[in-house]
């Protein structure tokens, strides 16, 4: 009897294993195209801004008040984005991922259709700060998902993946939305237009996006044994519960220094890469954008690389990965100080872009994604992302304003020996979240308690 009864077993063990893979699959396309339309209401405000510019001065505004006031807004939905990583991403906590997703994608909708009907500077700057602040939850919504659908030894391939939503979903947008130009849209019609796709994702994650894979009758998900709430019984119940165990941990700490850093980089290119390709390179405007694209192209190559090979080396590789990273980034930006505008050609500038981006953003993309919830867990995954992810974009507000008057004030040589330095010290900072890291795990019992990893 007992013969016929393992098969049996075994079969039907099978089907359970093969529907959590489509569901898993499901939830993964769910979470990485809901995010990706998050940049269709992101991206198009970089997109409309010369458009924008021309709107303004018909109605009587100099081009100089202009840009500033374009700046401004940027600025201060960066500054609400922030803002919005540090004290509203915990909500996924209390009420889950998926709502967070839902705020995000809900919230981009309709904040981009109140820009679209404005017309006043600060009705634009309101819509725009909202908009800002809504999507700052998006991603902890995906971490925290993740972390009911996939086991920890997962992770890395996991973001990895999600990581690429954003890479995807920013090109996506300006290829559309450059078309759309192209053929006489309007500013106005193109954050309709980002509205449309950002609703048709917040429709589909309503009704298809399921929480946990408990909800479909599948075992709940491991979490990484060394995360700072092991061994506590019931979830935190209140915000400073679900943040003072990771502000304990040196290693937590480090990882948010760590986001600053590599954020400050991460931003600076994003930022200043087209008019360095134009005004250092001499290529037209429409090439150096084009050109401009190679820093995210190679950054999801890297981010997909890094996650494949974290979940195979073990997570406290995660660490060294970032370590070495770090220090090709350092290496990369020092040759690009030394080259000078006639002598570099235009070839080796751009591979060292592309060398740049590689080595920086795999790893970049543990931080706020596998390290959270390497960190947080289950219980906290949403709050120890947000936390990283806000400190890190507080790195980014920097490099808008500080790089600019570094580039006036010495060119781009200070620029990239500014970036060189803090990718030096960041990736000494790596190695001693490895050294961390990599001693012996203490009591789940003085964990729970927020001692120090």
């Amino acid at each position: 009897m007992a013969s016929v009864a393992a098969p049996a077993a075994i079969g039907a063990s099978a089907p359970s294993l093969r529907s959590l893979r489509i569901a898993q699959c499901r939830t993964l396309l769910l979470l990485f195209l809901g995010y990706a339309s998050c940049y269709f209401c992101r991206s198009n405000l970089s997109v409309a801004t010369p458009l924008l510019i021309e709107d303004l001065g018909r109605r009587g505004i100099s081009h100089a008040d202009a840009i500033v006031s374009m700046g401004s807004m940027a600025s201060w939905g960066v500054f609400a984005y922030a803002l919005g990583k540090w004290f509203l991403t915990s909500l996924g906590d209390y009420w889950g991922g998926k709502r967070n997703l839902l705020v995000a994608t809900g919230g981009a909708t309709a904040f981009t259709l109140l820009f679209a009907a404005s017309s006043t500077l600060p009705m634009l700057t309101l819509a725009w700060v909202c908009n800002r602040l809504t999507q700052s939850i998006g991603w902890s919504g995906l971490v925290k998902v993740s972390s009911k659908w996939f086991n920890y030894s997962r992770y890395g391939t996991v973001i990895a993946v999600l990581t690429c939503s954003y890479f995807i979903g920013d090109a996506a947008a300006r290829q559309s939305m450059g078309l759309l130009l192209q053929h006489g849209l309007s500013w106005r019609g193109l954050f309709l237009f980002g509205a449309g796709v950002a609703g048709c994702m917040f429709l589909a994650n309503l009704l298809f996006l399921r929480e946990s894979r408990v909800e479909e009758g599948h075992a709940e998900t491991e979490a990484n044994p060394r995360n700072v709430f092991a061994g506590s019984g019931a979830a935190p119940t209140t915000y400073l519960a679900l943040v003072l165990p990771l502000l304990r941990s040196r290693a937590f700490l480090m990882v948010c220094l760590l986001g600053f850093a590599a954020t400050t980089v991460r931003e600076t290119f994003y930022t200043w890469n087209p008019v360095y390709l134009h005004e250092f390179l001499g290529y037209s405007v429409g090439d150096a954008a084009i050109l401009s694209a190679i820093f995210p192209a190679a950054g999801a190559v890297s981010s997909l690389t890094a996650g494949w090979v974290s979940d195979r080396l073990g997570a406290n590789c995660r660490a060294l990965l970032l370590c070495l990273g770090l220090a090709a980034t350092a290496l990369a930006l020092l040759i690009l100080m030394a080259l000078r505008p006639g002598s570099a050609g235009v070839v080796l500038p751009v591979v060292m872009i592309a060398i740049v981006a590689f080595a920086l953003l795999g790893p970049y993309a543990f931080l706020p994604g596998a390290f959270a919830l390497d960190f947080g867990g289950k219980k906290a995954g949403a709050v120890a992302s947000g936390l990283v992810d806000g400190t890190g974009y507080l790195g980014g507000v920097l490099a808008g304003t500080v790089m600019a008057r570094l580039s006036v004030a010495f060119g781009w040589a200070g620029v990239f020996v500014t970036l060189a330095a803090i990718s030096a010290l960041a990736a000494l900072g790596a190695f001693y979240l490895w050294r961390l890291n990599a001693r012996p795990s203490p009591p789940a019992a003085s964990l729970s308690a927020g001692s120090a990893r």
